[in-house]
């Protein structure tokens, strides 16, 4: 197998693209290589998926795309990241977040001494439209978020991960973005609540026209909500294509959605299989 699969869109119209991440290479502490040469697209609209075990370089992804990497010692050191047509790699958080692009952290950062309106309302803090128009959009949030207008005046530090995943999320929105980077929105979640995070992603996208790049280890969820998604190994895209199709792949299937194929059913086997064809050369 190739180094990197991908199969080349059909000729016509060029896609409406939000964010194009081109070739990046991202190091920390000026010495450890982490992303090597990643170039992803998001559609205007769409839902990517951005899949790989933990510590293939998904969340690192993210934060090069939110401008979070300094904080950590890190630095895209080449390619580039465009949003909306305009380079954003260089201009700080708060800039992009004014211009539509909003990350949600792994591990559902709440600020646990507020309630969870508290919360929501400190998404709105750029916002210049006025109270009236952030009172309606809040309304609008505890639509699409029944729970949260049941614990509004619940200490978030209190509520269940569920809630609280929803409350980051609820947050982001109130920030009215073009665009919201989700990482990891199932981890340590119960398999139904996942379920109705990802109903309510799929709700915003289709409703509020909000596109998601969504960084997942379930890549099982994720493939069945994305339209597209793209696999990270080791700072690598390594696959990439429509969602049906990888979850037709039989090596997605065997090495992310624990299905092995018909010829390798013992562990041994797996093993050796992997050893012949590693996804990187």
């Amino acid at each position: 197998m190739s180094a990197v699969q991908h199969v080349e869109p059909a000729a016509g119209p060029a896609r409406d693209v939000i964010l194009s991440v081109n070739n990046i290479e991202v190091i920390y502490d000026h010495v450890i290589l982490v992303l090597k040469g990643v170039s992803l697209e998001v559609p205007r609209g769409g839902i990517v998926a951005l899949l790989g075990a933990n510590g293939a370089g998904k969340t690192t992804t993210l934060k090069a795309i939110s401008n979070l990497l300094h904080a950590e010692r890190g630095e895209v050191t080449k390619g580039a990241i465009d949003f909306e047509g305009e380079r954003v790699d260089r201009m700080s958080p708060s800039e992009l977040v004014r211009r539509g692009c909003i990350q949600v952290m792994e591990g559902r950062h709440c600020f646990g001494h507020l309630t969870i309106e508290e919360n929501l309302l400190t998404g709105a803090f750029t916002r210049k439209d006025g109270n009236a128009a952030i009172k309606r959009d809040l309304e609008a949030i505890y639509d699409y978020f029944p729970r949260l207008r049941q614990r509004k005046g619940s200490m978030a530090g209190y509520t269940s991960g569920g809630e609280q995943q929803m409350c980051a999320i609820g947050r982001a929105m109130m920030s009215k973005p073009r665009m919201i980077l989700l990482d990891e929105p199932s981890m340590g979640l119960a398999p139904q609540v996942v379920e109705e995070i990802f109903e309510i992603v799929k709700t915003l996208n289709r409703k509020e026209g909000v596109s998601f790049l969504l960084a997942e280890q379930n890549t099982n969820i994720a493939l069945r909500y994305a339209t597209y998604g793209y696999i990270l190994e080791t700072g690598r895209v390594v696959m990439d294509g429509e969602a049906k199709a990888l979850r037709e792949n039989e090596d997605v299937k065997e090495f992310y959605l624990g299905v092995a194929g018909a010829d390798r059913k013992s562990f041994k086997d797996v093993k050796s299989y992997k050893r012949r064809k590693r996804w990187l050369a």
